[in-house]
């Protein structure tokens, strides 16, 4: 992968929300970073979900390879809450309380398509709380067609102890206002750039500057002008583009708020892959 130490930290963008794991890009994750690089990203929070652990453990071996520029996260994601076990949950527990995990998740709850009962997905959501408070790192939160329930189940369980991240917003004002209040953060992907995501795009504009981030949720959502097409990191600049354009302010302002956010959040510095070497293959 080239170097990518030359990006300017004062204005490079992290994406704090990205699946990078082979399934998704054969080519393996220093392409797609070494792209994103070209872009002005340098910055990776990497997702390990899956219905095995090894999404988890690669994410944790990227960000060992290449601990200036990346940081893992490990959980349970509400469509594998069905498959997961005790053994599963015990290997889990041990790769989260790894240096290089910087939050737990993405945990969640998910009613649109239901891979997992409810029950479970609650019952599962609410370990992986604990697991985190325990640990005291943040989450990141799915949640698709349960406002209602995710709200409840982060309040019952004390989240705002660890506080975290609204991954993928895409609620209402009224959701990101009790979500801000349990010191959440909200975070933007490319759904923030497609014409009918208007309650997303007011809060984007409303929402306090020092809680917004930008993800791209990669390989999914891919913002315009490149929807329809398999997402990548270096496609965040065109949701940093809409965010800047939703609060009037340029895009510099972005970057910079948003890299600064995420390493508050994250509780951790993000230095464009200086000193970073190439990701050992075995």
């Amino acid at each position: 992968m080239p170097p990518i130490g030359s990006i300017d930290r004062a204005s490079m963008l992290v994406d704090t929300h990205c699946h990078l794991d082979l399934a998704y890009f054969s080519e393996g994750p220093d392409a797609v970073m070494a792209r994103a690089a070209v872009a002005g990203v340098g910055g990776f929070v990497v997702i390990g979900v899956g219905a095995s652990l090894d999404a988890a453990r690669a994410a944790v071996a990227l960000a060992h390879a290449r601990p200036a520029s990346v940081a893992a996260t490990v959980g349970v994601h509400p469509h594998d809450a069905a498959s997961h076990d005790a053994a599963q949950q015990e290997d889990l527990e041990r790769l989260a309380a790894d240096p290089a995990v910087v939050a737990i998740g993405e945990i969640g709850l998910d009613f649109h398509y239901d891979h997992s009962p409810r029950a479970t997905q609650r019952d599962v959501f609410a370990r992986s709380i604990q697991l985190a408070r325990q640990l005291k790192k943040p989450i990141v939160v799915h949640t698709r067609s349960a406002p209602a329930e995710t709200l409840a189940l982060l309040e019952s369980e004390s989240a705002r102890d660890v506080g975290g991240v609204i991954h993928c917003f895409s609620e209402d004002w009224a959701f990101a206002s009790r979500a801000l209040d349990m010191d959440f953060d909200v975070s933007f992907s490319g759904i923030l750039t497609f014409r009918n995501a208007r309650p997303i795009q007011d809060v984007a504009a409303r929402a306090p500057s020092e809680r917004i981030l930008l993800e791209t949720d990669s390989p999914y959502l891919s913002p315009v002008p490149h929807r329809g097409k398999a997402c990548e990191p270096a496609y965040i600049v065109h949701t940093a583009a809409k965010l800047a354009e939703l609060r009037g302010v340029s895009v510099e302002e972005i970057r910079a708020v948003t890299t600064a956010n995420a390493t508050r959040r994250f509780r951790r510095s993000f230095s464009a892959g200086a000193g970073d070497g190439p990701l050992a293959t075995s």
